[in-house]
């Protein structure tokens, strides 16, 4: 599982066609119908609350049309000659996140299908020709429509897979020529997403946190292990999450799978099958846990408490901020979950402190954001 669901341009088409294809039990992969397909009226281009998912999707959602308009600015194409691509619009390297569908072989593609579509509704819930008609049966099950071929996008593992490689890594030389970089953290982005579906399917807002950020470390590894001479802040980044996802984990179990990882990067790029391959157990075992509001104390309080080691002066200046880069989005979720910390307005306040402190990784001072850390702890405790 590394970067496995879009990030391989050559074998992401192939990938998910040929599943959803196997999994109907047909000899052919579905074909892939456009969001068109989607639109009527009578479907999910209504004006009800519970039919107009396209509407949401193609007047509101950045996902649609942006991704791939964005590949034709002047900014695209800067980067693209800065790392020798001739044109970002056609280039693999682009359109896999941007336009994942443009490489789409002919005969899998549907009357109405629209590469300039960017994002769209099946780049997420699958290739809609085997499920199009039937997934709306009342009589039918998540079960059956996952076995005819949608992406079962209530699994907060699925959900993290289907977004977390497009939302968290960029190869390093892109990076370098001045793509923005990217965190992925599925529950903060899941409540900025413009809603196309109900809120009940949401999950577990902290839950969707921690199976976010375990997918996200998974992938980090694997790109970690891919490149020839990992830069500094490469590094940290990895580290620095796992870092908290350490004190998270912590707090209610005692591991991620069932083995014990690594704490530094470059052991962990030694071994970085295992690591990821642990990460991924962890992922879908907490995907699938049955959690409560006490996980959810649990962990906060212990990431919360942690203001001791960031006076750790063996510690680098700039990890200690790629740590509390991490910690601060942490602290938001897990604060977001808890009814009666949500509205308390003494620990947003801290917490509003704390992400000022956290945003310019250069600028970046240790022992002033303990400081706050430490004032946030005692709010969150005063509840």
């Amino acid at each position: 599982m590394s970067k496995t669901i879009y990030r391989r341009a050559a074998g992401f088409a192939a990938a998910i066609v040929f599943a959803a294809g196997a999994a109907h039990g047909a000899d052919t992969p579905a074909k892939f119908l456009g969001a068109n397909s989607c639109a009527s009226s009578s479907c999910h281009g209504g004006g009800g609350a519970n039919q107009n998912q396209f509407l949401v999707w193609s007047l509101k959602d950045f996902h649609s049309q942006r991704p791939f308009a964005t590949l034709a600015t002047a900014r695209s194409k800067q980067i693209a000659d800065a790392v020798g691509i001739k044109d970002p619009v056609a280039d693999a390297r682009c359109t896999v996140c941007h336009a994942p569908l443009r490489d789409m072989p002919e005969n899998l593609r549907g009357e109405n299908f629209k590469v300039s579509e960017g994002v769209s509704c099946e780049s997420c819930h699958g290739p809609a020709e085997n499920w199009l008609r039937s997934h709306t049966r009342t009589d039918y099950t998540r079960t059956d429509r996952t076995a005819a071929g949608m992406r079962d996008l209530q699994n907060l593992y699925v959900r993290a897979n289907t977004c977390v490689a497009c939302h968290q890594n960029v190869d390093a030389d892109i990076l370098k020529a001045g793509h923005p970089e990217l965190i992925f953290e599925l529950d903060g982005q899941s409540v900025g997403e413009p809603k196309h579906w109900s809120a009940e399917k949401n999950g577990n807002s902290a839950q969707a946190w921690f199976v976010g950020q375990t997918v996200a470390l998974r992938e980090m590894i694997w790109q970690l292990a891919n490149e020839k001479s990992p830069a500094e802040d490469q590094i940290n980044r990895w580290a620095g999450l796992f870092w908290v996802s350490k004190a998270a984990l912590q707090s209610i179990s005692d591991r991620v799978g069932d083995k014990a990882l690594p704490t530094a990067p470059a052991d962990a790029v030694k071994v970085a099958g295992l690591v990821q391959s642990e990460l991924d157990r962890g992922a879908r075992r907490y995907a699938a846990e049955h959690w409560t509001d006490d996980m959810t104390r649990k962990i906060l309080f212990a990431v919360a408490n942690t203001a001791e080691s960031f006076h750790d002066n063996s510690i680098s200046q700039a990890l200690q901020a790629r740590r509390a880069e991490r910690l601060v989005l942490a602290l938001d979720r897990l604060v977001a979950a808890l009814p009666e910390l949500k509205s308390n307005e003494p620990v947003q306040s801290k917490l509003n402190q704390l992400f000022k402190l956290a945003q310019s990784i250069p600028d970046f001072d240790p022992k002033q954001f303990a400081a706050a850390l430490e004032e946030f702890s005692k709010a969150v405790a005063a509840r």
